[in-house]
């Protein structure tokens, strides 16, 4: 979600690199009130809206640098939308298997934090889909015995903890609000169709 969202900004010649995106948030404290839907081919899941496009909203007396957090914060905001859509309970804390380990991907990680009010934890393998891969053969083939060990292998490279003293229903109201906002701009595609949405997605997020 956050590559949708900087790889559109990179297209429009904002930026020439994604991971430039989490050194220049860094420079402000705040999005300074904006909020961005990067729509740009449509709402995915949970809404499953083709005739959506990306809007930034909110803007005042907002600098171009708070919109950087905002690129960040909305890759935030869908995920609490996507987890309070599959939910009906908290998530304890999010596992974030970040691909590299530079400080630049504090930021996203921290907003991330705090828009969820979980930690996130990033673990010491970040390639998770292969590890996963590789724990199942282990499993099949008798080379580790048990669930049990592989826990036993689990180990956390770096944890962020929540600290955003803001409301948080209230910066997710604002994000919603702003969702509707990206609604009914294709005139090719039916606003109430929910047929973007694949058959393994359940009725409850395959229309809004």
């Amino acid at each position: 979600m956050t590559g949708r969202s900087s790889s559109g900004c990179g297209q429009l010649g904002v930026i020439s690199t994604a991971a430039e995106v989490n050194t220049l948030a860094a420079t402000v404290t705040d999005t300074g009130g904006c909020v961005i839907v990067p729509a740009f081919s449509g709402l995915f899941a949970p809404h499953w809206r083709s005739d959506a496009r990306g809007v930034i909203v909110g803007l005042t007396g907002t600098s171009p640098r708070h919109t950087w957090p905002g690129r960040l914060e909305s890759t935030a905001w869908q995920v609490r939308e996507w987890s309070t859509r599959c939910s009906p309970t908290p998530v304890a804390a999010v596992r974030a298997a970040h691909r590299r380990r530079h400080d630049r991907e504090r930021t996203a990680a921290q907003i991330q934090a705090d828009v969820l009010d979980v930690p996130v934890i990033r673990p010491h393998v970040i390639e998770t889909t292969c590890l996963g891969a590789a724990y199942a053969a282990g499993l099949a083939v008798g080379f580790w015995p048990d669930l049990d060990a592989l826990r036993a292998n689990w180990q956390v490279d770096a944890t962020w903890q929540r600290r955003w003293p803001a409301d948080r229903d209230a910066g997710y109201r604002r994000w919603r609000k702003a969702v509707d906002r990206t609604l009914d701009w294709s005139p090719s595609a039916d606003p109430q169709s929910t047929a973007d949405a694949p058959e393994w997605a359940p009725s409850a997020v395959r229309r809004r």
